[in-house]
């Protein structure tokens, strides 16, 4: 059974740091492109970030330059290193994996496998 989890999450001021973990367990997703997103109360899932198998990166424009994902295929987990936090990056923050090629990467529909979430609280 495909399984991700999240970890990571918590409380932090505005200013601060979280790293978070998305480890998958079932199959291995080294040939996989994972992206990360989030969902605050009220609002619809949005996109974070994604790195695809062979390292390419994109970022949402309003974590770029604050926000670094990156993969360790031996362990199949990815990661998010979350600096310079903001009150507005408060929310659920999820990991999945890209199973549909056609549609846009910034769609939450073409990924799949979704963890449980891990929360994201900023305080001001």
């Amino acid at each position: 059974q495909v399984q991700l989890v999240e970890s990571g999450g918590g409380l932090v001021q505005a200013g601060g740091s979280l790293r978070l973990s998305c480890a998958a367990s079932g199959r291995t997703f080294s040939n996989s492109t994972m992206g990360w997103f989030r969902q605050a109360p009220g609002k619809e899932r949005e996109f974070v970030a994604s790195i695809q198998a062979g390292g390419l990166i994109y970022y949402a424009d309003s974590v770029k330059g604050r926000f670094t994902i990156s993969r360790d295929n031996a362990k199949n987990t990815v990661y998010m290193q979350m600096n310079s936090l903001k009150p507005d990056d408060t929310a659920v923050y999820y990991c999945a994996v890209r199973l549909v090629w056609s549609g846009s990467r910034y769609e939450s529909r073409v990924y799949g496998y979704w963890g449980q979430g891990t929360q994201v609280t900023v305080s001001s």
